[in-house]
């Protein structure tokens, strides 16, 4: 499918690895870890496994305590004995993640060309509102959307819906940006158009069709819109 701006009024931006990086939570771990990557590696893809497992057995939790499990759960299997003091002290770092260069001059274009802006996020409301604020983006923003609020999370098509719904934006004409493939499809699968932000120059997954859009930068879908 081809990406068709004319059909936009409606851009949603995902949060962790789109607007903030996650891989910046290796640094909290490195004073702790001798080595930090592979545990920061299972830590997130952890946390991620967790909330699809969740969706289908019905065993939802805010998203900052799936991180919490996830966190404990790498910890254990590379051997490092924390206290709980700093396992939270590691935890809290996604309070204040690094935010990529693009993300506020982005917005600040898009919004301005008269899109309206929201963050859709499995981030629970005390993450998003950290998070926004970190990144200095909340006047750019109508509002965030969490998962919390549907005690579901991505890729499930009730996270999407309920965010049109809450956009006042019929869901054919919203474009969902995100880093993650599967919140892409997700979004596609309930009838949005996927931009997928590129960041790593990562291949895409090789199933179910490509996504409406595939930009490196946050400007790229500036430019598409404008």
């Amino acid at each position: 499918m081809t990406f068709d701006a004319d059909r936009v009024s409606t851009v949603t931006f995902d949060s962790y690895s789109t607007l903030v990086d996650v891989d910046a939570a290796e640094a909290a771990l490195r004073e702790r870890v001798d080595d930090p990557l592979p545990v920061s590696q299972l830590w997130r893809a952890r946390s991620l496994e967790y909330t699809m497992v969740a969706n289908e057995i019905d065993a939802y939790q805010p998203f900052y305590e799936m991180n919490r499990d996830a966190l404990e759960y790498a910890l254990d299997a590379y051997d490092v004995d924390l206290p709980e003091a700093e396992r939270d002290e590691i935890l809290a770092v996604y309070h204040e993640l690094d935010v990529f260069p693009d993300v506020r001059d982005a917005i600040e274009r898009v919004r301005d060309a008269g899109y309206d802006c929201y963050v859709l996020s499995n981030g629970n409301p005390e993450m998003l509102d950290s998070m926004v604020a970190h990144a200095g983006i909340r006047d750019l923003l109508e509002d965030t959307i969490s998962a919390d609020e549907v005690r579901t999370f991505k890729p499930a098509r009730e996270l999407y819906r309920h965010a049109a719904a809450r956009a006042g934006t019929p869901i054919d004409e919203i474009a969902h940006v995100s880093a993650l493939w599967l919140d892409v499809q997700g979004a596609m699968h309930a009838g949005m158009q996927g931009v997928w932000a590129d960041r790593k120059g990562s291949p895409w997954e090789p199933f179910d069709g490509e996504p409406d859009l595939t930009v490196e930068t946050l400007h790229d879908l500036a430019d598409e819109l404008a």
